[in-house]
C-alpha cells in the first residue's frame, strides 16, 4: 500500500477541505455541565477571530453575546408550527470532531449505544423543551417531560393547542393519544426536532439530538454491532462513512457510484433481515429435523451474499480504493441504428459560417474526388447537438472555434468526429458539474484532431464502456481520471497529448483491448493505470504501447494494481518498488513473456508495431513487460489449479491461453515522481 500512498490525494481524503470553515466548536455538542465550562473550553478551541470571521460566520459557542448561536428554520407546510433549530447544516469537521472526541472516542461496535448515551447525559436537558415529533405519516408537536438515556428515547406528552399535520385526516387528538399510550409516551430522539429558543438555553440540546439522528440514519448500520470488536469503531466505520456522506453532498462522487452505494445498501440491509429470520427460527428450534437443515444452507447462503455486498460497501467508503478499483458502470445507451431511408449524412458544426470556410470545406471534405454519390449535410452551432442528431455511419465535421457544452456526449453509433484544422484551434470546452464528458459504446467510434478541456468533474474526460474507440491527433486537458477502458472495451490512441488528470491518464480494466502509439501522457496524477485482473471472473487485457512519452506524472509512469495472492508475486513486487528494478524471471519465463500472441492486433496497428521492434528497450518497458508476463503466469497457472479442483485435466486451448498480449517497446520514461513503474498491492 505505500508504493501508492499518493493515490489517497485522488479522493481529496472526503471532507477535510471542509475543515477550514469549521463554525465554532459549539457544533460539536460539547460535553460541557455549564455555560461558563462551555465558554471556556470555546475560547481555547477557536483562533482569534478576523473581522471577516466576525462578519461572516456564526458565532457558535460563545456565550459572550445572549441568545441562541443556532439558526432557526421554519417548517413545511403548517404554519402554525412553531420554527425549529437549523441543525442539519454543520461542517464534515464539527461532526467528525463531536464523533470522535466526545461521544464514540475509541469505543466498540458493541459499545457505541452506552458512549452516546453517557454522551447525551452530560449535554442533553432532561425536561422542559418543546420539539416536532416527525414520522412518514404526521408531524405533531410535543413537550418533553423526561429523557431515558439508555434507551435513547424521550418521554413526551401533546402539547396544548394540539397542532399535529398528516397525509391522512384519521390522525386526531384522540388517534393521537391512543399512539402515544401504545408507544408508553416514548419517542426515539432522531424523530424529535428541538422547537427553537432565542435564549440559547437549548442549544446543546439541538446539537446533541442532531448528532444522535445523523448518526442512525447515515452512519450506523444494522449488522454493525455483530462485527469483530477488536477494532475501533469510529475508525473502521465512522470516518469513512462520514467523509463519503460529504464527498457525495460535495458532487466528489460520480452520480453512477453513488447509485451502486445505496442499492447495495439496500439490498444488504433486505437480506440481512431475512438472515436474522431464519437465524432466529433457527434458535427457536429444538428439533433437528430437515426443514432446520434446509434452513442452516439457507443461513449460509445469506451470509455469503451480506459478506460480498459489506465488503463493496467498504471498497466505496474508502476514499482511495473507491478510485483505484472503479465500478462497473454501464450508461445503457440504445444505439439509432442507420436511418430507414439508408442515408449518412455529414453534420458541420460552426458558430459562423464565412464563404473563405464553406470553400475550404467543399473542397476538402464535402466534395472529394473519391466521392461517387451526392453528400447530405446539415449545419448546426452546437457539437453536443450535432452530435445527437447522428445515426450509424454519420461524420461530424467541427470548424475551428471555442466551443462551450453543458452536457454529455454520449455515442452509441458507429461515427467519426472530426476537427477541420489543429486541434489547439478547435476547442470543445465542458461547462457546469458533471459526472462525463465523453462516453463511447459504438461498435467503431473515431475522433481525431479536437482539444477536450474538462471542469468540475467527478469522472474521467472519455469513458470506453464496450465497442471500439480510436483517437487520433487530440489533446485532453483532463480534471479528475483521464481515459477509462472498460471491461469488454477497446482504445486505440495515437498522436495524442493527455494530462492534467488527478487520477490516472489512463484506466485500462480486465478484460479489456488497448493500444497506446507515439502519446503523451504528463502531468497526472499517475501515468497509466492497470487495474487487477487476477479474480477469477476476469479476463486478461491486452496491452500495447509504443513510442509513447510518460513523463512528469506525480507518481509512477505506469502502475499494475493487484492482490497479495503469493508470496513469490509480492516479495516480486517488493523488489521493484525499493528501487532494486532487476529483472527476477528466468529465461523460460522471460521468454513466456516475450512471446506473446499477436494474431489479435489490427493489420494496421501490427504495421505500425513492426516499424518499432528494433527500437531500443529501455529499463522502463523491460521492466513492465517483466511484471505484466509475470502476473499473466500467475493467472494462468490459478487457471489451471481451479479446473484440477473441477476434475478437469485437458481444457479448451483457448481457454488454457489467456496470456496478457504484451508488447510494449519504445516508451520514455522520464521525470516521474516514483519511477517509470510500480505495483500497487491490496
Amino acid at each position: 500500500m505505500a508504493d501508492m500512498g499518493s493515490m489517497a490525494d485522488m479522493g481529496d481524503m472526503g471532507g477535510m477541505a471542509d475543515m477550514g470553515g469549521m463554525a465554532g466548536v459549539t457544533g460539536l455538542g460539547l460535553p460541557v455541565g455549564s455555560a461558563a465550562g462551555l465558554r471556556e473550553c470555546a475560547e481555547e478551541a477557536k483562533p482569534a477571530p478576523t473581522q471577516e470571521d466576525e462578519d461572516t460566520c456564526s458565532d457558535y459557542g460563545s456565550r459572550d453575546k445572549p441568545g441562541s448561536a443556532l439558526g432557526r428554520a421554519v417548517p413545511d407546510g403548517n404554519v402554525l408550527f412553531p420554527d425549529i433549530f437549523r441543525t442539519d447544516h454543520l461542517l464534515f469537521y464539527e461532526r467528525f470532531k463531536a464523533y470522535q472526541d466526545y461521544i464514540l472516542a475509541d469505543c466498540k461496535a458493541s459499545e457505541v449505544k452506552e458512549f452516546t448515551a453517557e454522551y447525551l447525559e452530560k449535554v442533553l436537558e432532561p425536561s422542559g423543551w418543546q420539539a416536532v415529533w416527525r414520522t412518514d405519516v404526521f408531524e405533531v408537536l410535543v413537550e418533553v417531560v423526561d429523557v431515558e438515556f439508555s434507551a435513547l428515547k424521550a418521554v413526551v406528552q401533546l402539547c396544548e393547542p394540539f397542532l399535529c399535520e398528516s397525509q391522512v385526516s384519521t390522525f386526531t387528538l384522540e388517534c393521537m393519544r391512543e399512539l402515544l399510550e401504545l408507544k408508553e409516551h416514548r419517542i426515539p430522539l432522531q424523530e424529535l426536532w428541538v422547537v427553537y429558543d432565542e435564549s440559547g438555553e437549548f442549544d446543546q440540546t439541538a446539537l446533541a439530538v442532531e448528532h444522535v439522528r445523523f448518526f442512525y440514519e447515515c452512519i450506523w448500520r444494522t449488522w454493525d454491532e455483530e462485527e469483530e470488536d477488536d477494532f475501533d469503531y469510529f475508525v473502521r466505520c465512522v470516518e469513512p462513512r462520514l467523509r463519503l456522506h460529504y464527498d457525495i453532498l460535495e458532487h466528489r462522487v460520480p452520480s453512477g457510484l453513488v447509485a451502486d452505494y445505496h442499492n447495495y445498501l439496500s439490498e444488504c440491509e433486505e437480506l440481512y433481515r431475512k438472515f436474522l429470520n431464519v437465524r432466529n427460527n433457527i434458535s427457536s428450534s429444538d428439533s433437528d429435523s430437515e426443514m432446520e437443515n434446509v434452513s442452516m444452507v439457507e443461513g449460509l447462503k445469506l451470509y455469503e451474499k451480506i459478506e460480498h455486498l459489506k465488503q463493496k460497501l467498504k471498497l466505496i467508503e474508502n476514499p482511495l480504493l473507491r478510485y483505484v478499483f472503479g465500478y462497473q458502470k454501464y450508461s445503457g445507451l440504445q444505439a439509432k441504428g442507420q436511418r430507414l431511408t439508408g442515408i449518412k449524412i455529414t453534420h458541420v458544426v460552426s458558430s459562423t459560417v464565412m464563404a473563405s470556410l464553406l470553400q475550404s470545406l467543399v473542397r476538402d471534405k464535402l466534395c472529394p474526388e473519391s466521392c461517387g454519390e451526392e453528400l447530405e449535410i446539415q449545419f448546426h452551432s452546437d457539437p453536443l447537438a450535432a452530435v445527437n442528431a447522428c445515426y450509424e455511419g454519420d461524420t461530424v465535421i467541427i470548424c475551428p472555434g471555442h466551443y462551450v457544452v453543458d452536457g454529455v456526449f454520449c455515442i452509441a453509433d458507429s461515427i467519426e468526429l472530426e476537427g477541420y484544422g489543429l486541434p489547439d484551434d478547435i476547442v470543445i470546452e465542458k461547462q457546469g458539474k458533471g459526472d462525463n464528458f465523453v462516453d463511447c459504446t459504438g461498435a467503431n467510434i473515431k475522433i481525431s484532431n479536437l482539444k477536450l478541456v474538462q471542469h468540475d468533474a467527478v469522472e474521467g474526460i472519455l469513458n470506453v464502456h464496450q465497442g471500439k474507440t480510436t483517437l487520433e491527433n487530440c489533446v485532453l486537458q483532463c480534471e479528475t481520471t483521464g481515459i477509462t477502458v472498460r471491461t469488454s472495451a477497446e482504445l486505440l490512441m495515437k498522436n495524442s497529448d493527455l494530462y492534467g488528470a488527478k487520477g490516472a491518464g489512463v484506466e485500462i480494466y480486465p478484460g479489456s483491448m488497448c493500444t497506446l502509439l507515439n502519446n503523451g501522457i504528463h502531468h497526472c496524477k499517475e501515468g497509466i493505470l492497470i487495474k487487477n485482473f487476477l479474480d477469477e471472473h476476469y479476463d486478461i487485457p491486452k496491452i500495447s504501447m509504443a513510442n509513447n512519452m510518460i513523463h512528469n506524472n506525480e507518481g509512477y509512469g505506469v502502475v499494475l494494481v493487484k492482490p497479495t495472492v503469493a508470496s513469490d508475486v509480492k516479495d516480486a513486487s517488493a523488489e521493484r518498488t525499493t528501487g532494486n528494478a532487476q529483472p527476477t524471471q528466468s529465461s523460460d519465463e522471460r521468454a513466456h513473456t516475450e512471446g506473446f500472441r499477436r494474431e489479435e492486433l489490427p493489420e494496421c496497428v501490427a504495421v505500425e508495431l513492426e516499424l518499432y521492434k528494433h527500437a531500443e528497450v529501455s529499463e522502463g518497458n523491460h521492466e513492465i513487460v517483466s511484471e505484466l508476463g509475470a502476473v499473466s503466469a500467475k493467472k494462468s497457472q490459478m487457471h489451471r489449479k481451479r479446473l484440477s479442483e473441477l476434475g478437469i485435466t485437458e481444457a479448451d486451448d483457448n481457454l488454457m491461453s489467456q496470456e496478457m498480449f504484451v508488447s510494449i517497446v519504445g516508451n520514455q520514461f522520464k521525470w516521474n515522481g516514483k519511477g517509470s513503474f510500480g505495483t500497487f498491492l491490496f
